[in-house]
């Protein structure tokens, strides 16, 4: 057995007392942004043999090669990387790294039977959200758009099926009305990191607890299409604001104004209510935004991105129209 003092716990190194086996090497399959507090957490306590991280990219109109953020981590910290195109067919080279505990988070692809099965202590997953809510490749962004009041990690067990394996862990957050997809990833990054760090040792002791989800009570959290992007202002104040905070800082909530896509990045609901209008006219230009009618009122766009344009504020995207009255009337669709 082998004595760690350095267990990071939130901002408090709380933990002086915890043993671990010493033969515990773990691989860690992930990509995003959001899964590198998690695997600094277990570079700082643990053994990490390797990383599994999606191939590089092309990104944005010039195509440049991008590396995914859990390979710049794993890189820094001198460790090797496996970019498998497809980890069903490639998983060999994983065994190959004899893991006897494998930990995803947002990884991107679905792990065959041959590596669920390999290690000693199970391959577990850091999911963002209170399961079996939320099961999917987009919780952060439907907690919002649908309008959560909380949601959370979880630890659990994979299972050959979509975020169906047993639940070891969980730690609740509340969604504030502020929040963002952006603000809430952060949050939820930082708080999954803990968790797993404190989940650990019962995971490696055998005495991790095992709670088989109710399906019943399953909702879904699937990726973001072009579809869902698009604002629908015949919904409700609510159902609005919930879309552009959700979809904020990625991939950007949208309308089309005059046959052109413009992103909506910030807004407001307005306690004003129109009647005459039609859903998605814009009535009235405000010192602080544009006002656009909703089925049951009005919501203020206070932050935009024309096609083909930086972000800016409502305001100086008014103050560079020629003729500023012209767009009362006009309808976001």
């Amino acid at each position: 057995m082998q004595k760690y003092d350095k267990i990071i716990i939130g901002d408090k190194m709380n933990i002086d007392d915890l043993e671990v086996k010493k033969d515990l090497k773990i691989v860690f399959m992930g990509t995003p942004d959001f899964a590198v507090p998690i695997l600094e957490g277990l570079f700082e306590n643990y053994e990490v043999k390797g990383v599994v991280t999606q191939p590089d990219k092309k990104v944005g109109r010039e195509g440049k090669i991008t590396e995914p953020q859990v390979k710049k981590c794993a890189l820094e910290h001198m460790t090797l990387v496996l970019q498998p195109e497809n980890v069903k067919e490639q998983w060999q080279d994983v065994v190959s790294l004899h893991p006897n505990l494998i930990i995803t988070c947002a990884y991107g692809q679905i792990l065959p039977r041959e590596l669920l099965v390999y290690p000693e202590y199970g391959c577990i997953n850091v999911h963002a959200s209170l399961l079996p809510k939320l099961r999917g490749g987009a919780p952060i962004h439907h907690a919002i758009m649908d309008g959560y009041k909380e949601t959370g990690m979880t630890i659990m067990y994979m299972s050959p099926e979509m975020d169906e394996g047993d639940i070891i862990s969980q730690k609740k957050i509340a969604i504030d009305d502020d929040d963002t997809a952006e603000s809430l990833h952060d949050k939820l990054s930082i708080i999954g990191r803990d968790l797993l760090l404190e989940t650990i040792p019962s995971i490696v002791d055998k005495t991790a607890t095992r709670i088989k989800q109710n399906d019943d009570e399953a909702t879904y959290a699937y990726n973001i299409t072009k579809e869902d992007e698009r604002i629908d202002f015949s919904a409700t104040r609510r159902q609005v604001y919930n879309k552009v905070r959700g979809l904020n800082s990625w991939p950007g909530a949208y309308a089309m104004l005059d046959s052109k896509r413009i992103k909506i990045w910030k807004c407001y609901m307005s306690d004003n209510n129109f009647t005459g209008l039609l859903d998605g006219q814009i009535t009235n230009i405000y010192n602080d935004g544009i006002g656009v009618k909703v089925s049951n009122g009005e919501i203020v766009i206070t932050e935009l991105q024309p096609e083909g344009k930086k972000k800016m504020s409502a305001q100086s995207y008014i103050n560079g129209l020629q003729n500023k009255e012209e767009l009362i009337g006009k309808i976001m669709e």
